[in-house]
């Protein structure tokens, strides 16, 4: 796939792997459609961004009906989205005795209901065309159990397992759908997840993510790259 004029929308856009993909998107000639819930932050990232290929759409990915607005302002802006990539995603780590329900709840939330409703929305976009491809950042828990992330496991096993079922459905479609499971990656994204220091700098950078996800996402229609996992050469599971 060529990249030019490409439609995309990335979800958690504002900061981290979100912005990283989105900036190497807008780089590579496509048009990308930057989503986040928090307004404020989406703001500050299009600001580094070219004006004329990124567009800005405040969304919680928890509702089904902002999720169909995107979609809808998506196409006002840019026409039919041809790439979707779910991306948002939030971690609380501690001792499952220790996580309040109302952690639980978010994390279910954003990381697989957001994940199955913003796929949800893209396949009806791009079932009328026959043509479109669907990019599922998970993460490695999705592999192994780890200690104080028992939940976040729980969400992206969720994750993985609903992404397997949705490429055979959509592969009858004509849509590509491909599960990315990055290992440790420095962003803020550990600022909220723990409340201790991470071994950060053997990890991924932002930026080689995003890479990673350009280099399936350019490969021809009738590929389908199924699961990639990226992970930096010292990055080591963690638990405790």
């Amino acid at each position: 796939m060529n990249l030019a004029n490409e439609v995309c929308v990335v979800t958690g856009a504002a900061k981290g792997i979100g912005l990283a993909l989105s900036a190497a998107l807008a780089g590579a000639g496509a048009r990308v459609v930057l989503s986040d819930i928090d307004a404020a932050a989406l703001a500050t990232a299009a600001q580094s961004l070219d004006p004329q290929r990124v567009r800005t759409v405040r969304t919680d990915v928890a509702r089904a009906e902002e999720l169909a607005s995107l979609v809808r302002e998506t196409e006002k802006n840019f026409g039919p989205p041809t790439i979707w990539i779910n991306n948002a995603g939030l971690a609380r780590h501690r001792a499952i005795t220790d996580y309040t329900p109302a952690e639980i709840d978010l994390m279910l939330d954003v990381n697989l209901k957001g994940t199955i409703l913003g796929s949800q929305a893209a396949l009806r976009s791009m079932r009328e065309r026959r043509r479109g491809h669907i990019v599922n950042i998970i993460s490695t828990a999705s592999l192994r159990g780890i200690p104080t992330e028992t939940v976040y496991c729980a969400a992206k096993w969720g994750v993985r397992g609903f992404t397997q079922g949705l490429r055979e459905e959509a592969a009858a479609l004509g849509i590509r759908v491909t599960a990315v499971l990055p290992g440790g990656v420095d962003t803020g994204f550990w600022h909220d997840a723990v409340d201790r220091r991470m071994p950060v700098e053997n990890f991924l950078r932002a930026g080689q993510v995003a890479d990673a996800v350009l280099a399936l996402l350019r490969l021809d229609d009738n590929v389908v790259p199924q699961e990639l996992v990226v992970r930096a050469l010292l990055d080591r599971d963690f638990g405790g």
